[in-house]
Protein backbone atom coordinates (compact mmCIF):
# COMPACT_ATOMS: atom_id res chain seq x y z
CA UNK A 1 0.00 0.00 0.00
CA UNK A 2 2.63 2.13 1.07
CA UNK A 3 3.86 1.53 -2.35
CA UNK A 4 1.71 2.11 -4.48
CA UNK A 5 1.28 5.45 -2.39
CA UNK A 6 4.64 6.39 -3.67
CA UNK A 7 3.85 5.28 -6.81
CA UNK A 8 1.02 7.52 -7.37
CA UNK A 9 2.54 10.46 -5.65
CA UNK A 10 5.70 10.32 -8.07
CA UNK A 11 3.15 9.92 -11.44
CA UNK A 12 1.39 13.37 -9.99
CA UNK A 13 4.51 15.09 -9.30
CA UNK A 14 5.87 14.36 -12.58
CA UNK A 15 2.68 15.22 -14.09
CA UNK A 16 2.03 18.46 -12.68
CA UNK A 17 2.73 20.75 -14.85
CA UNK A 18 4.53 23.06 -12.91
CA UNK A 19 7.15 20.36 -12.34
CA UNK A 20 7.75 18.96 -16.18
CA UNK A 21 10.98 18.59 -17.20
CA UNK A 22 10.95 21.29 -19.38
CA UNK A 23 9.50 23.85 -16.39
CA UNK A 24 12.32 26.78 -15.68
CA UNK A 25 10.94 25.87 -11.81
CA UNK A 26 12.52 22.91 -10.12
CA UNK A 27 11.62 23.44 -6.65
CA UNK A 28 8.12 26.19 -5.12
CA UNK A 29 8.59 25.65 -0.85
CA UNK A 30 6.95 27.66 2.15
CA UNK A 31 10.39 28.78 4.38
CA UNK A 32 8.18 27.84 8.09
CA UNK A 33 5.02 26.12 8.87
CA UNK A 34 3.32 27.62 12.32
CA UNK A 35 5.31 30.65 13.77
CA UNK A 36 4.80 32.95 16.31
CA UNK A 37 3.66 36.13 14.33
CA UNK A 38 0.68 36.55 12.59
CA UNK A 39 1.95 38.62 9.72
CA UNK A 40 5.28 38.37 7.41
CA UNK A 41 6.67 40.56 4.68
CA UNK A 42 10.04 41.97 2.90
CA UNK A 43 11.91 38.83 2.62
CA UNK A 44 15.45 38.75 1.81
CA UNK A 45 17.97 35.97 0.69
CA UNK A 46 21.45 35.15 0.26
CA UNK A 47 23.87 32.45 -0.68
CA UNK A 48 26.80 32.27 2.13
CA UNK A 49 29.62 29.54 2.48
CA UNK A 50 27.07 27.53 4.69
CA UNK A 51 24.63 27.36 2.82
CA UNK A 52 21.01 29.97 1.77
CA UNK A 53 19.73 32.88 4.30
CA UNK A 54 16.54 34.08 4.17
CA UNK A 55 15.10 36.78 6.87
CA UNK A 56 11.86 38.73 6.96
CA UNK A 57 9.85 41.04 9.50
CA UNK A 58 6.94 39.68 11.05
CA UNK A 59 4.10 41.01 12.79
CA UNK A 60 2.40 39.53 16.12
CA UNK A 61 -1.20 39.77 15.65
CA UNK A 62 -2.47 43.50 16.61
CA UNK A 63 1.10 44.20 18.40
CA UNK A 64 2.67 46.18 16.14
CA UNK A 65 5.40 47.34 18.58
CA UNK A 66 6.78 43.83 18.57
CA UNK A 67 7.92 43.89 14.74
CA UNK A 68 10.81 41.79 14.62
CA UNK A 69 13.72 40.56 12.29
CA UNK A 70 13.15 36.58 11.63
CA UNK A 71 15.75 34.22 10.21
CA UNK A 72 15.90 30.79 8.70
CA UNK A 73 18.57 28.88 7.20
CA UNK A 74 18.79 26.09 4.88
CA UNK A 75 20.89 22.83 6.60
CA UNK A 76 20.57 19.28 5.05
CA UNK A 77 17.70 20.80 2.28
CA UNK A 78 15.37 21.86 5.22
CA UNK A 79 14.70 25.44 6.88
CA UNK A 80 15.46 25.43 10.60
CA UNK A 81 12.99 27.23 12.65
CA UNK A 82 12.68 30.63 12.06
CA UNK A 83 14.46 32.85 15.07
CA UNK A 84 14.21 36.65 15.71
CA UNK A 85 17.42 38.02 15.12
CA UNK A 86 16.93 42.04 15.86
CA UNK A 87 14.37 43.82 17.31
CA UNK A 88 13.35 47.21 17.72
CA UNK A 89 13.67 47.83 21.75
CA UNK A 90 15.39 50.51 22.91
CA UNK A 91 17.93 51.66 26.12
CA UNK A 92 14.91 53.47 27.65
CA UNK A 93 13.09 50.34 27.63
CA UNK A 94 10.68 52.04 24.63
CA UNK A 95 9.87 49.38 21.83
CA UNK A 96 9.78 49.91 18.36
CA UNK A 97 8.82 47.89 15.14
CA UNK A 98 11.71 46.31 12.90
CA UNK A 99 10.83 46.99 9.04
CA UNK A 100 13.00 45.94 5.43
CA UNK A 101 15.70 43.08 6.49
CA UNK A 102 18.46 43.02 3.91
CA UNK A 103 21.26 40.32 3.75
CA UNK A 104 24.23 40.63 2.13
CA UNK A 105 27.58 38.65 2.18
CA UNK A 106 31.00 40.08 2.01
CA UNK A 107 32.97 37.71 -0.10
CA UNK A 108 34.75 35.76 2.45
CA UNK A 109 33.95 37.87 5.58
CA UNK A 110 30.92 39.04 7.22
CA UNK A 111 27.26 38.23 6.63
CA UNK A 112 25.46 42.01 6.90
CA UNK A 113 22.15 42.62 7.96
CA UNK A 114 20.88 46.11 7.58
CA UNK A 115 17.22 46.90 8.94
CA UNK A 116 15.30 49.71 9.96
CA UNK A 117 13.54 50.37 13.38
CA UNK A 118 10.92 52.88 13.68
CA UNK A 119 7.79 53.71 14.16
CA UNK A 120 6.76 53.86 10.30
CA UNK A 121 8.54 54.43 6.80
CA UNK A 122 8.51 58.42 7.25
CA UNK A 123 10.39 58.22 10.72
CA UNK A 124 12.68 54.72 10.50
CA UNK A 125 16.32 55.48 11.02
CA UNK A 126 18.81 52.56 9.34
CA UNK A 127 20.69 49.72 11.72
CA UNK A 128 23.49 47.15 10.88
CA UNK A 129 24.69 43.90 12.73
CA UNK A 130 27.22 41.36 11.52
CA UNK A 131 27.61 37.53 12.12
CA UNK A 132 30.82 35.33 11.37
CA UNK A 133 28.84 32.25 11.23
CA UNK A 134 26.50 32.51 8.31
CA UNK A 135 23.61 34.02 10.65
CA UNK A 136 24.57 31.52 13.43
CA UNK A 137 24.97 34.25 15.77
CA UNK A 138 25.18 37.63 15.30
CA UNK A 139 27.39 41.00 16.83
CA UNK A 140 25.08 43.68 18.89
CA UNK A 141 23.53 45.91 15.88
CA UNK A 142 24.47 49.20 16.11
CA UNK A 143 22.58 52.70 14.16
CA UNK A 144 24.14 53.51 10.78
CA UNK A 145 24.81 57.41 10.54
CA UNK A 146 22.38 60.05 10.68
CA UNK A 147 20.74 60.22 7.09
CA UNK A 148 21.91 57.05 6.34
CA UNK A 149 18.83 54.22 5.96
CA UNK A 150 21.20 51.01 4.24
CA UNK A 151 19.70 49.75 1.49
CA UNK A 152 15.90 49.55 1.60
CA UNK A 153 14.26 47.20 0.52
CA UNK A 154 16.82 45.70 -2.12
CA UNK A 155 20.60 43.81 -1.80
CA UNK A 156 23.54 45.99 -2.47
CA UNK A 157 25.85 45.76 -5.13
CA UNK A 158 29.54 45.34 -5.09
CA UNK A 159 31.49 47.37 -7.49
CA UNK A 160 35.19 45.90 -9.15
CA UNK A 161 36.53 48.93 -6.69
CA UNK A 162 35.21 47.35 -3.55
CA UNK A 163 32.36 50.14 -3.32
CA UNK A 164 29.15 48.55 -1.73
CA UNK A 165 26.16 50.41 -3.44
CA UNK A 166 22.82 50.24 -1.53
CA UNK A 167 19.87 51.11 -3.41
CA UNK A 168 18.00 53.47 -0.73
CA UNK A 169 14.92 55.83 -0.15
CA UNK A 170 12.90 58.01 2.06
CA UNK A 171 9.34 58.52 2.16
CA UNK A 172 9.24 61.90 4.98
CA UNK A 173 9.05 64.40 2.56
CA UNK A 174 7.55 62.71 -0.73
CA UNK A 175 8.82 59.79 -2.19
CA UNK A 176 12.89 59.98 -2.90
CA UNK A 177 15.35 57.31 -4.50
CA UNK A 178 19.29 57.99 -3.46
CA UNK A 179 22.60 55.90 -2.89
CA UNK A 180 24.65 55.44 -0.06
CA UNK A 181 28.27 54.04 -0.52
CA UNK A 182 30.65 52.54 1.82
CA UNK A 183 34.44 51.33 1.16
CA UNK A 184 34.63 49.56 4.57
CA UNK A 185 32.05 47.75 4.85
CA UNK A 186 28.94 49.81 6.18
CA UNK A 187 31.59 51.97 8.89
CA UNK A 188 32.20 55.17 7.04
CA UNK A 189 29.61 56.04 3.99
CA UNK A 190 28.83 58.42 1.69
CA UNK A 191 25.12 59.53 0.24
CA UNK A 192 23.83 60.87 -3.52
CA UNK A 193 21.38 63.70 -3.71
CA UNK A 194 17.82 62.01 -4.58
CA UNK A 195 17.60 61.03 -8.15
CA UNK A 196 13.80 62.51 -8.59
CA UNK A 197 12.05 65.55 -7.10
CA UNK A 198 8.50 65.11 -6.61
CA UNK A 199 7.49 65.02 -10.30
CA UNK A 200 8.49 61.23 -9.89
CA UNK A 201 7.42 59.54 -6.90
CA UNK A 202 9.69 56.26 -6.57
CA UNK A 203 11.13 54.35 -3.43
CA UNK A 204 13.08 50.67 -2.89
CA UNK A 205 15.16 50.91 -6.12
CA UNK A 206 17.28 47.09 -7.21
CA UNK A 207 20.43 47.80 -9.38
CA UNK A 208 21.24 46.19 -12.61
CA UNK A 209 25.14 45.95 -13.93
CA UNK A 210 25.73 46.64 -17.61
CA UNK A 211 28.65 46.47 -20.03
CA UNK A 212 31.08 49.39 -19.94
CA UNK A 213 30.26 49.71 -15.97
CA UNK A 214 26.32 50.98 -16.55
CA UNK A 215 23.96 50.43 -13.65
CA UNK A 216 20.44 50.71 -14.26
CA UNK A 217 17.57 51.32 -10.76
CA UNK A 218 14.36 49.91 -11.49
CA UNK A 219 12.06 51.56 -9.23
CA UNK A 220 8.72 50.95 -7.46
CA UNK A 221 6.93 54.10 -7.89
CA UNK A 222 3.13 55.71 -7.47
CA UNK A 223 2.41 56.75 -11.02
CA UNK A 224 1.37 53.22 -12.33
CA UNK A 225 4.66 52.18 -13.60
CA UNK A 226 8.40 51.11 -13.42
CA UNK A 227 10.72 53.54 -13.26
CA UNK A 228 14.24 53.62 -14.75
CA UNK A 229 17.26 55.17 -13.77
CA UNK A 230 21.02 54.93 -15.29
CA UNK A 231 24.39 55.69 -13.78
CA UNK A 232 27.56 56.02 -15.93
CA UNK A 233 30.13 56.87 -13.01
CA UNK A 234 29.76 54.01 -10.63
CA UNK A 235 26.08 55.17 -8.77
CA UNK A 236 27.62 58.89 -8.36
CA UNK A 237 24.80 60.39 -10.14
CA UNK A 238 22.10 59.14 -12.07
CA UNK A 239 19.98 60.27 -14.88
CA UNK A 240 15.54 61.30 -14.48
CA UNK A 241 14.13 58.64 -13.87
CA UNK A 242 11.68 57.72 -17.45
CA UNK A 243 9.09 54.67 -17.51
CA UNK A 244 10.06 51.48 -18.56
CA UNK A 245 6.29 50.85 -19.86
CA UNK A 246 5.69 47.50 -17.31
CA UNK A 247 2.82 48.53 -15.25
CA UNK A 248 3.59 49.17 -11.30
CA UNK A 249 0.51 48.51 -8.96
CA UNK A 250 2.45 50.48 -6.25
CA UNK A 251 3.94 47.40 -4.92
CA UNK A 252 7.91 46.29 -4.26
CA UNK A 253 10.05 44.23 -7.17
CA UNK A 254 13.39 43.36 -7.63
CA UNK A 255 15.56 42.40 -10.12
CA UNK A 256 19.49 40.61 -10.77
CA UNK A 257 21.84 40.49 -13.43
CA UNK A 258 22.65 36.98 -14.40
CA UNK A 259 25.78 35.38 -14.97
CA UNK A 260 25.08 35.62 -18.90
CA UNK A 261 24.41 38.81 -18.43
CA UNK A 262 21.01 38.91 -18.87
CA UNK A 263 18.45 41.07 -17.11
CA UNK A 264 15.39 39.23 -14.80
CA UNK A 265 13.17 41.29 -12.98
CA UNK A 266 9.97 40.43 -10.53
CA UNK A 267 7.53 42.27 -9.86
CA UNK A 268 3.34 42.36 -10.10
CA UNK A 269 2.42 42.89 -13.77
CA UNK A 270 -1.23 44.29 -12.68
CA UNK A 271 -2.25 47.96 -12.95
CA UNK A 272 -2.56 50.41 -10.02
CA UNK A 273 -6.58 50.64 -8.91
CA UNK A 274 -8.03 53.83 -9.85
CA UNK A 275 -9.02 55.94 -6.57
CA UNK A 276 -6.85 53.59 -4.85
CA UNK A 277 -3.04 54.02 -3.53
CA UNK A 278 -2.28 50.55 -4.03
CA UNK A 279 -3.32 47.92 -6.66
CA UNK A 280 -3.62 44.41 -7.39
CA UNK A 281 -0.63 41.87 -6.09
CA UNK A 282 -1.76 39.28 -8.14
CA UNK A 283 -0.27 37.98 -10.71
CA UNK A 284 3.46 37.75 -9.53
CA UNK A 285 5.57 37.48 -12.75
CA UNK A 286 9.16 37.12 -14.05
CA UNK A 287 10.24 39.58 -17.22
CA UNK A 288 13.52 38.96 -19.09
CA UNK A 289 15.82 41.43 -20.66
CA UNK A 290 19.07 42.26 -22.67
CA UNK A 291 19.16 45.33 -22.31
CA UNK A 292 17.25 46.67 -19.62
CA UNK A 293 14.58 48.53 -21.98
CA UNK A 294 12.95 45.45 -23.62
CA UNK A 295 11.39 42.91 -21.59
CA UNK A 296 9.92 39.51 -22.31
CA UNK A 297 7.54 37.73 -20.33
CA UNK A 298 9.22 34.86 -19.02
CA UNK A 299 7.07 33.51 -16.45
CA UNK A 300 4.34 33.76 -13.76
CA UNK A 301 5.09 32.62 -10.17
CA UNK A 302 1.58 33.12 -8.58
CA UNK A 303 -1.50 33.67 -10.01
CA UNK A 304 -4.46 32.93 -8.13
CA UNK A 305 -6.50 35.83 -6.14
CA UNK A 306 -4.65 37.25 -3.29
CA UNK A 307 -1.32 38.75 -2.43
CA UNK A 308 1.75 37.81 -3.74
CA UNK A 309 4.22 40.51 -2.97
CA UNK A 310 7.49 41.98 -1.91
CA UNK A 311 10.04 39.77 -3.85
CA UNK A 312 13.43 39.54 -3.93
CA UNK A 313 16.01 37.46 -6.34
CA UNK A 314 19.77 36.17 -6.62
CA UNK A 315 21.73 33.87 -8.70
CA UNK A 316 23.70 31.35 -6.76
CA UNK A 317 27.12 30.12 -7.57
CA UNK A 318 25.61 27.30 -9.08
CA UNK A 319 23.65 29.60 -11.47
CA UNK A 320 20.06 28.66 -10.33
CA UNK A 321 17.90 31.46 -9.13
CA UNK A 322 16.36 32.03 -5.84
CA UNK A 323 13.05 34.06 -5.26
CA UNK A 324 11.61 34.75 -2.31
CA UNK A 325 8.41 36.65 -1.64
CA UNK A 326 5.31 37.31 0.52
CA UNK A 327 2.61 34.80 0.00
CA UNK A 328 -1.06 36.24 1.28
CA UNK A 329 1.00 38.00 4.06
CA UNK A 330 0.72 34.50 5.62
CA UNK A 331 4.17 32.77 4.95
CA UNK A 332 7.27 33.60 2.83
CA UNK A 333 7.48 31.62 -0.44
CA UNK A 334 10.71 30.17 -1.92
CA UNK A 335 11.01 28.99 -5.69
CA UNK A 336 14.25 27.66 -7.45
CA UNK A 337 14.31 28.70 -11.27
CA UNK A 338 16.62 27.09 -13.63
CA UNK A 339 17.34 30.19 -15.66
CA UNK A 340 18.23 28.24 -19.27
CA UNK A 341 14.66 26.89 -19.26
CA UNK A 342 13.40 30.61 -19.23
CA UNK A 343 10.95 30.95 -22.34
CA UNK A 344 9.88 34.62 -23.26
CA UNK A 345 7.52 36.50 -25.95
CA UNK A 346 7.67 40.04 -26.33
CA UNK A 347 5.21 42.03 -24.06
CA UNK A 348 2.53 43.60 -26.43
CA UNK A 349 0.34 46.49 -25.13
CA UNK A 350 1.14 46.11 -21.59
CA UNK A 351 -0.87 42.61 -22.06
CA UNK A 352 0.58 39.44 -20.20
CA UNK A 353 0.79 36.52 -22.78
CA UNK A 354 -0.77 33.56 -21.01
Amino acid sequence: MKLLSAVIICILFYLHPTFSQNSPIISEEFIYGDALFEESNAATIVETDSGLVVAWYGIPEEKYNNVEIWLSRKEGGNWTDPIPIANGIQNTGESHPTWHPVLYQVPGRHLLLFYKVGPNSAEWWGMLKKSKDSGQTWRKAYRLPEDILGPISNKPILLPDSTLICPSSTEHNGWKVHFESSTDWGRTWAITAPINDKKHQIIQPSILRHPNDRLQALCRSKSGYILSSWSEDGGKSWSEPTSTGLPNPNAGIDAVTLKNGMQLLVYNHSHKQKNKSKGNRSPLNISISDDGIHWKAALILDKEKGEYSSPAVIQDSQGLVHIVYTWNRQKIKHVVIDPSKLKSKMIENEVWPH
